[in-house]
């Protein structure tokens, strides 16, 4: 590995990236779709001669279709930290009592949200392409939600409080535990040709009982923890006022337990940033005491940017170049995966509570819509399944699933966006009337 061809290829590429997001954000639009659109061009510009891929060493594909450049590796593995850290500062504005409280809309949501896209997209690919793994394939990957992308949004809107966002995220938390047994159940068929059910039930119960735990940590034992340990130091300052409080270096420690906490996610079945936000929990109480926010999001700053750049570095638009018809599907994929997210979220949101205002439904709706990486990982798993000598998701169905990942990715921010303003004015906005 060459660091000197590392290190100009990361300054290259966060550079474009801070300059492409504010570009975008001056246009009325969110930063993140100007840094997914960049890496979309990254991977797709040859002038002449010129690759500007090669030239940044981040593209080097097989036969396969599969990419193995080392510093592509590199950017990959930043843009994983990214989307950890960044739902970890969201775990840390997301106290248990708050997720809680809107647990059976999250539920509803989620749910709805898992059924609806799920048969919706099974029942298109029986119809078009008649393969049966394309189907499930597809179906598995209609179901995921990638909550990065409203993430992302949310808090450079700083809307964390608001209902509606604590629904997003809590049905994010439970539709990851639904869509990874989705994905248990059909690339268990894929590779055996039949439902394990005890495989099933493994991971299903392992995953719940994952959340579940830390959802009691950090709402009842960390408090008793945090009280203890706050009236020894009161007791031993009465008894001596020289006594000085050892100094704990709480971003250390919380840092160590966003990391171990993402591990053992994966570990579970589930999604590394579930692992983070859940970790991110466990200092929400107090983490403005620590000022964990503030001191974290410098290390987001810098990674998350790689995170969207890798989410379009994805896209390779020479496959729809080479076939036209190819483009045409993907539209209507992408049309379904819009569609069937917002009416089965916004149908769970409105069982879950008949009251709500459709402003609220819409906001919910459209939050649930992005696929992200949680789709393209469930693409690629379907490539790298082999049914009887052949991928169980061929290149083409790849592509398509890519392509609908990105496009939810960059459509749902924008419209997301604009509700949230709509219907939550900005604190600090300037009106005629205050103006001297």
């Amino acid at each position: 590995m060459e660091i000197a061809q590392v290190l100009l290829s990361l300054a290259v590429i966060f550079i474009l990236a801070k300059v492409a997001s504010r570009a975008f954000a001056k246009l009325g639009v969110p930063g993140l779709i100007g840094e997914i659109i960049l890496g979309i061009l990254l991977v797709n510009i040859v002038i002449g001669d010129f690759d500007l891929a090669k030239f940044l060493d981040i593209k080097c594909i097989d036969p396969s279709g599969r990419v193995y450049q080392e510093t592509h590796g590199i950017i990959e593995v930043f843009s994983e930290l990214g989307v950890i850290f960044l739902l970890f500062t969201v775990g840390l504005e997301t106290k248990v009592s708050d997720l809680t409280s809107v647990g059976k809309a999250a539920a509803l949501v989620a749910i709805m949200g898992v059924i609806v896209p799920f048969i919706v997209g099974f029942a298109f690919i029986t119809i078009t392409d008649g393969d049966f793994y394309h189907s499930m394939f597809m179906g598995a990957a209609m179901v995921a939600t990638s909550v990065g992308i409203t993430a992302r949004v949310i808090k450079d809107m700083k809307l964390m409080d608001v209902k509606e966002s604590r629904i997003i995220i809590g049905a994010a938390v439970i539709d990851d535990i639904l869509g990874m047994i989705v994905l248990a159940i059909v690339s268990g068929m894929a590779k055996t040709g039949e439902i394990d059910i005890v495989n099933v039930l493994i991971v299903s119960v392992t995953a719940i009982a994952f959340v579940l735990v830390v959802l009691l940590i950090a709402g009842k034992v960390i408090p008793k923890i945090y009280n203890n340990v706050q009236q020894k130091k009161a007791d031993r300052i009465l008894h001596d006022p020289n006594y000085i409080p050892p100094g704990y270096n709480m971003f250390v420690i919380s840092l160590g337990v966003c990391l171990v906490f993402a591990y053992l996610a994966d570990v579970v079945g589930l999604a590394t940033i579930i692992g983070s936000f859940l970790a991110g929990m466990l200092f929400a109480d107090h983490a403005w005491e620590w000022k964990l926010e503030e001191k974290f999001e410098s290390i987001s700053t810098f990674f998350v940017s790689f995170f969207f750049v890798y989410v379009g570095m994805n896209v390779d638009i020479s496959v729809f170049v080479e076939q036209p018809a190819l483009l045409v599907t993907a539209v209507i994929i992408i049309v379904l995966a819009c569609v069937t997210k917002f009416v089965g979220c916004g149908l769970g949101a409105k069982i879950a509570e008949p009251h709500m205002e459709m402003s609220s439904v819409s906001i919910i709706g459209v939050g649930m819509i992005p696929r992200g990486e949680v789709g393209i990982i469930v693409a690629l798993l379907g490539t790298g399944i082999i049914v009887a000598g052949v991928p169980a998701l061929s290149s083409e169905m790849y592509a398509s699933i890519v392509l609908m990942c990105i496009a939810t990715t960059i459509i749902a921010p924008p419209i997301l966006s604009k509700l949230f303003s709509k219907k939550y004015k900005p604190m600090y906005e300037i009106r005629d009337s205050d103006r001297l």
